[in-house]
């Protein structure tokens, strides 16, 4: 689970907990990561201690939850630069294709989508089974209590929508995410890669 915002009263990670309350009553196990101490992306080496913490917990993974508030119509820097992160290959393992993946946000004034939108842009580039349900979380000062719990209503209930949903997928998605996500081009590339180390034509 990411969240896009170092806040000490930070709504996203209030409903990050949410939702890793919600997936462990369902039976998963979760892993929250806190983005405190990572660095900017390119202004650190790959081997620095919180990008390799990052890119652990995505090939630990089997589905994925993003939490970002909206600034300037937008997902936060926090977010964007936790998934910046991430690179598309990793030599022959991709972090990221195949899992599933769900999304929400919060909002400090009416409900808005923006940053659902430019999260489910970058799951379906990163090659992510993004589920269709999504929880948006309008003027979130007033959605929990002092102590960071959310208080019962329709956004708490899609939140719980968006959860289980995302169980379902991910058991669906288990076992034949690789045949999902698997490209003739790539296949193709492989083949003529391979063909090219073990032909004879040099011989």
């Amino acid at each position: 689970m990411l969240y896009g915002s170092l806040r000490e009263r930070s709504y996203s990670r209030f409903l990050t907990f949410e939702g890793q309350r919600l997936l462990e009553a369902f039976g998963a196990e979760v892993r929250v990561f806190h983005a405190n101490g990572l660095p900017l992306p390119n202004d650190a080496p790959d081997d620095h201690p919180k990008v390799q913490e990052l890119r652990e917990a995505m090939l630990w993974s089997e589905g994925q939850v993003w939490t970002s508030p909206e600034r300037h119509g937008a997902m936060s820097a926090v977010m964007k630069s936790q998934i910046d992160w991430i690179p598309l290959p990793g030599g022959a393992i991709r972090p990221t294709q195949g899992r599933t993946l769900a999304l929400m946000q919060v909002s400090g004034g009416s409900q808005s989508f923006n940053a659902l939108n430019q999260m489910r842009i970058l799951g379906r580039w990163m090659r992510m089974v993004t589920i269709p349900n999504q929880s948006s979380v309008a003027k979130a000062f007033q959605e929990f209590d002092e102590a960071g719990r959310m208080k019962p209503s329709s956004f708490y209930d899609r939140v719980v929508d968006v959860m289980e949903e995302l169980v379902k997928f991910t058991l669906v998605n288990r076992g034949v995410s690789n045949y999902l996500t698997s490209r003739y081009s790539e296949r193709k590339e492989a083949a003529t890669k391979l063909e090219e180390r073990v032909g004879l034509k040099a011989i």
